[in-house]
């Protein structure tokens, strides 16, 4: 092998810079406090490295997530909390208008608080969030979701859907509830309700009614009974709406209580031939707080002049008054689970807190740099490049022809 002056520079030279090199690798390792600067410094971890940062970066856009549900849920149980004050409120009023020695005057004053409680849940039906958004619109919560119509009556012009937001790897949570849900819904195990037709004229009240027999034929069933005068101060009364038939009996016109489908009703006063009755379970007779708010109203406002009038009254409380807790036992059943949906939010806080530690030791641990040996490697690297340097300094003073 020819060994030449020229192929002594060369290679003292390249071991030169393969020091050079190796030394300011360590030198950006240390000044960047990574192992893996560039992805040829270790493929495979720089290649799992993307995958955990990737984790962390959805970990981190579910609990950017999970606040914004917590503000909108946390707004709509302030909210839900107003609510109920405000239908316990209607209900010591719709108490108080029961009391027999009110005059219409007094019924009148009632009406004007009744009204300001009506107004302020109307408002609250329709509270917004801090982005203007409508809390209980479901999808179309760029509108106010209940409004008035023609006729003064509020009706529900929001989604029957709530929009549901990813607060983690496999949840997805309602952000809210809908109107419908709140204000025109009750409670499972909300029992049976009763409601005089618009048209009676008679003296006829009602009580209950009450659950007899929840295992018997016919129940869960709504029924509708209606009245036929006998002349002889007794009334035959026919129940439709039971599953073998219509049930018939005999009312003596005073009081006495009615039987069927397990529940009972309890009856007094006399009834014309054209009153009716509707009973039915409270999920199925239509539940809507304005609508039972705006019938006590017309009834608080409205003279009793006759005792038909005074029957259509008590008719109207006693309905009320079990629609009214109705309204407040769903709002409460709402606000339940807003409060259920909070804590989980909070739980799922905690584990994506630990699960940002965990992911954030595993990048650690794939591109991190070890300071101790990273150091111990810099000198090192530093003692080899200064060997080479001074190699390189003694092989300059030296040449072949020394030796010929």
């Amino acid at each position: 092998m020819r060994v030449s002056t020229v192929m002594m520079f060369e290679r003292s030279v390249s071991s030169m810079s393969r020091q050079q090199g190796a030394f300011m690798e360590v030198g950006e390792q240390i000044a960047s406090g990574k192992r893996v600067v560039r992805p040829s410094d270790d493929p495979q971890a720089a290649s799992r490295a993307v995958g955990v940062s990737q984790s962390l970066a959805t970990n981190a856009q579910q609990s950017d997530s999970r606040v914004t549900v917590r503000n909108s849920l946390s707004q709509e149980e302030s909210v839900l909390d107003s609510v109920s004050d405000a239908l316990t409120r209607a209900k010591e009023l719709m108490i108080q208008a029961g009391n027999g020695t009110l005059s219409d005057a007094d019924r009148q004053s009632q009406a004007s608080e009744l009204r300001g409680v009506y107004e302020a849940l109307l408002g609250q039906a329709n509270s917004t969030d801090g982005n203007g958004s409508y809390l209980f619109g479901g999808y179309k919560d760029s509108s106010a979701p209940f409004v008035q119509n023609d006729s003064g009556a509020v009706e529900y012009e929001g989604s029957d859907q709530v929009r549901q937001q990813k607060v983690d790897s496999s949840r997805m949570m309602e952000v809210g509830d809908t109107g419908k849900d709140v204000f025109q819904s009750v409670a499972a195990g909300s029992g049976y309700l009763a409601k005089a037709g618009d048209g009676n004229t008679g003296t006829l009240t009602f009580t209950g009614p009450q659950v007899t027999d929840t295992t018997a034929d016919g129940y869960g069933s709504s029924y509708e009974i209606s009245f036929s005068d006998n002349g002889d101060g007794t009334y035959d009364y026919t129940v439709k709406g039971y599953p073998d038939g219509d049930i018939t009996g005999t009312y003596n016109g005073e009081s006495g209580s009615l039987e069927f489908g397990g529940i009972r009703l309890t009856l007094e006063g006399t009834p014309e031939p054209s009153d009716t009755l509707a009973v039915g379970p409270a999920e199925d007779m239509d539940p809507d707080v304005f609508t039972t708010l705006e019938n006590m109203l017309s009834a608080l406002e409205n003279p009793l002049d006759s005792d038909a009038d005074k029957a259509a009254f008590a008719n109207t409380l006693s309905t009320s008054s079990r629609e009214l807790d109705n309204a407040l036992d769903n709002v409460l059943t709402v606000r339940a689970s807003v409060g259920a949906r909070l804590n989980e939010l909070d739980t799922l806080d905690t584990v994506g807190g630990d699960r940002k530690i965990s992911y954030t030791q595993t990048q650690s641990d794939l591109i991190d740099l070890d300071y101790t040996t990273a150091i111990s490697d810099y000198v090192l690297r530093q003692v080899g490049l200064q060997a080479s340097q001074k190699a390189f300094v003694d092989l300059q003073g030296t040449s072949l022809f020394d030796l010929m």
